[in-house]
């Protein structure tokens, strides 16, 4: 039976990433690794990760990546985002945070980085680091029915699995109807749209993990023990 791994927020760290991996050895029917974002950061070198993500060892289940806030934060100051800079870093973290960043990252794996994708769509389901709006959109298990609805209208599926919150949840929108009306020069035009069952998915962040069975809708919410100290740059909350 096969399933699906999905992880986020790693930020350098392969301690954490090996005992992912290690994790995942042992859940039966798990043949797909989803990392979504934010394998950097501005906390420990993240060189060792980014080698091992683009290189996977014998046994590891082979990563499929895509960019998320610290990658496009990156790239924006690295000048791969035209004459953009990392202003929503600057804004949230302040200067330090951008400076303690680039030193994180060799140049070598920049590239690399600029070259994933925003998100996937695989079968009915949308995987993205933030949503279909914007990478650094924070759904969470408040946020109201109708922005999920519009995040999951703007990728045309049914479960939209996300990570930008760190937060593991998923909400289910039930069935319903949405009623329109446009009026014009021709008077007034209603129209009831059917909304499907549709679910969005916070898969969690760090040692927070999810599992994600395609064939029963089923998701598990894990977590693995971190075994390391983070030392270096205190971000400001």
């Amino acid at each position: 039976m096969k399933r699906w791994a999905l992880v986020s927020g790693l930020q350098g760290d392969l301690k954490l990433y090996e005992q992912i991996q290690q994790h995942l050895s042992a859940q039966r029917g798990v043949d797909s690794l989803f990392v979504l974002g934010d394998f950097i950061g501005p906390e420990r070198n993240c060189n060792a990760l980014l080698d091992r993500l683009r290189n996977p060892r014998r046994g590891d289940l082979k990563p499929d990546c895509i960019y998320g806030w610290w990658e496009e934060q990156l790239l924006a100051e690295r000048g791969y985002r035209g004459d953009r800079n990392a202003q929503a870093l600057r804004k949230i973290h302040g200067e330090s945070a951008v400076q303690c960043l680039l030193s994180r990252v060799e140049e070598r794996h920049l590239d690399w980085i600029n070259s994933l994708q925003f998100g996937f769509i695989e079968l009915d389901c949308g995987l993205i680091h933030g949503s279909s709006a914007d990478i650094g959109d924070n759904l969470t298990s408040t946020t109201s029915p109708l922005i999920l609805l519009d995040r999951l209208t703007r990728l045309d599926v049914n479960r939209l699995f996300t990570a930008r919150s760190g937060q593991q949840f998923r909400l289910e929108l039930t069935g319903g109807s949405i009623q329109s009306k446009i009026k014009d020069h021709a008077g007034t035009n209603s129209q009831d749209v059917t909304v499907p069952k549709r679910s969005v998915i916070g898969i969690g962040s760090g040692a927070a993990y999810t599992i994600y069975s395609p064939a029963h809708d089923q998701i598990e919410f894990h977590t693995v023990e971190r075994q390391h100290i983070v030392r270096g740059f205190g971000l400001r909350r």
